[in-house]
């Protein structure tokens, strides 16, 4: 999990700076050539700003925006607030319909604030300005300049030039010169009627608002009296300048992934991340598939019988796991598919031996060599015990692999029940010439099941008993030791070697010759494993077998 998300996040980032650097290469070069272009695009706005104030509407711009567009080489279009075209240079010079921007460059509104000066008018050595000056007024103006400018190359004074710059001049400009007459700087009629006009609006205002007003040249106002004072003006001015229109400057926006310029750079750099996506891709896609085909493989192997098929085992992620768990189910059915065959085999070698004693001395009788006699009923007698003890040990053990082995445990005395099963075997023992004897002081109390713990240690020490010489000694002993009940039997017999110590348990185990089925001791451990206790073999001269318990509380106690 880990590496595959460092794999993709590899991708992302990846995809992240070839997109980063495709917008910074594009961007800087943009603006590296759109730096030249911001005062041309701040000359061509004040020239539109200029014919706006100085016309009622925009219908004689073309020829500004067609001369514009040939000096500057920029497309230079106007629209009205709504996008309805007002004029277009690409029209104008039959470079077709090209797109606009998604925004306007900036607003043509005449009616906003003077920032430049009017152009002045006039002859060599005198210069004057003056917004909507009629024909009348400039002719008249034209004559006052001639006179001014005789007197100042009388007094030879220097060229100048006087005039107000915009529709809102209150009164004649005062120069302190005797030769241009204060009538040259007076604003034009149109400027007197948009200044009357402008006072009445912002007084309205101020009425409305409920305002004190007099008429002061101070700049100091509050905020509502400024107020009122620019949407007075504004109201004042709209009638005799352009309506507001927005100027595009340009053909689209500044980056257009799919344009003339860029599509081989977007082009370049979707390749780009397309083949390291890919190849990321392929080379994590074989590591991570690889051992998934490996564990295919193995499992249709298995599946059609090979047991022995096991994986490779590389690495420590989520596969490498699989591939562990796969080697421990494929280790676990093997060692299953072991223990059925030689429980197959062990029980059938355990069934034929006493099957072919009862078929032969049967045989033998029926064909006279034997008489039939209480001698040959005894000995098939015994074949017939031996055969029952070695299906009710399958028996047994198939319970406890079944997880079906029930035990009932209850409060008894252990040392009892250890009488009970050496009593069960003291006939045999004498038989042999063995001692068989308990060792149990004192009353030890054991929560167990009687029946299956006089069965455990009966398997105990009848296995002491096969195992001892004539003139031995077989001991059981009860101790209580703490919280737990300690049981031992204890012979004198040649013990077990080392080598055979770990498998005393297991099923159908042998160490020697012997007339044992080899279920006893396995059959055993499941007993006192049932009662959530313990068994344990030591060796050394004889053997001792010892198994702990559970203690129960004595009565009363």
């Amino acid at each position: 999990m880990a590496r595959l998300l460092g794999l993709s996040l590899a991708v992302a980032a990846v995809a992240v700076v070839a997109t980063a650097l495709l917008a910074v290469h594009d961007t800087g070069s943009r603006l590296r050539d759109e730096v030249p272009l911001l005062e041309t695009d701040g000359d061509i706005r004040a020239a539109l700003l200029g014919h706006a104030r100085q016309h009622r509407d925009w219908t004689g711009v073309g020829p500004l925006v067609r001369d514009l567009a040939e000096r500057t080489g920029r497309r230079i279009a106007l629209t009205t607030p709504d996008g309805t075209p007002i004029v277009d240079s690409a029209v104008l010079l039959g470079q077709g319909d090209v797109g606009l921007p998604s925004v306007p460059s900036v607003g043509i509104d005449a009616t906003e604030p003077v920032t430049a000066a009017l152009e002045p008018t006039g002859g060599p050595g005198l210069r004057y300005r003056g917004w909507r000056l009629t024909d009348e007024e400039r002719a008249h103006r034209d004559a006052l300049v001639a006179e001014a400018v005789d007197c100042l190359r009388h007094q030879g004074d220097l060229p100048r030039q006087v005039g107000v710059n915009g529709p809102f001049a209150t009164g004649p400009s005062r120069h302190g010169d005797s030769c241009v007459p204060a009538e040259l700087s007076a604003p034009s009629a149109a400027a007197r009627e948009v200044n009357d006009r402008a006072a009445e609006r912002t007084a309205a205002c101020l009425d409305h608002l409920g305002l004190a007003r007099e008429t002061s040249t101070s700049t100091r106002k509050g905020p509502e009296w400024t107020q009122c004072e620019e949407d007075g003006r504004k109201d004042a001015l709209r009638p005799h300048v352009a309506p507001v229109a927005d100027l595009y400057l340009g053909t689209s926006d500044r980056f257009d992934p799919l344009s003339a310029d860029a599509w081989w750079r977007t082009a370049g750099t979707v390749a780009v991340v397309l083949l390291v996506a890919a190849a990321v891709t392929v080379l994590a896609g074989r590591r991570l598939v690889r051992p998934i085909l490996t564990l295919t493989t193995a499992a249709r192997r298995m599946a059609a019988g090979d047991r022995g098929t096991r994986v490779p085992v590389r690495g420590n992620d989520e596969v490498t796991r699989l591939a562990h768990a796969f080697n421990a189910m494929a280790q676990a059915v093997g060692a299953g598919e072991r223990q059925r065959r030689d429980l197959i085999g062990d029980v059938a070698h355990e069934l034929r031996a006493p099957l072919a004693n009862v078929r032969s001395s049967l045989e033998a009788a029926e064909d006279g060599v034997l008489p039939l006699d209480a001698a040959l009923l005894r000995s098939l007698h015994e074949e017939a015990a031996l055969l029952e003890r070695l299906v009710a040990d399958l028996q047994d053990l198939a319970l406890a692999d079944a997880g079906e082995l029930r035990v009932h445990p209850e409060d008894r005395d252990a040392a009892d029940l250890a009488r009970q099963a050496v009593t069960a075997h003291q006939a045999r023992a004498e038989a042999a010439g063995i001692t068989l004897r308990v060792d149990a002081p004192r009353p030890v109390t054991v929560f167990a099941d009687p029946a299956r713990l006089r069965q455990a240690l009966g398997n105990l020490v009848s296995n002491a008993v096969r195992h001892t010489p004539p003139g031995g000694l077989v001991e059981v002993t009860v101790r209580g030791d703490g919280g737990e009940v300690v049981l031992t039997v204890t012979d004198t017999g040649p013990g077990i070697a080392a080598e055979h110590l770990p498998h005393v348990f297991d099923r159908f185990y042998r160490a020697g010759p012997s007339r044992g089925s080899g279920l006893g001791l396995a059959i055993t451990k499941h007993l006192v494993e049932a009662h959530g206790g313990t068994v344990e073999v030591t060796s050394g001269g004889g053997s001792t077998f010892t198994v702990r318990l559970q203690s129960a509380r004595l009565t009363g106690s």
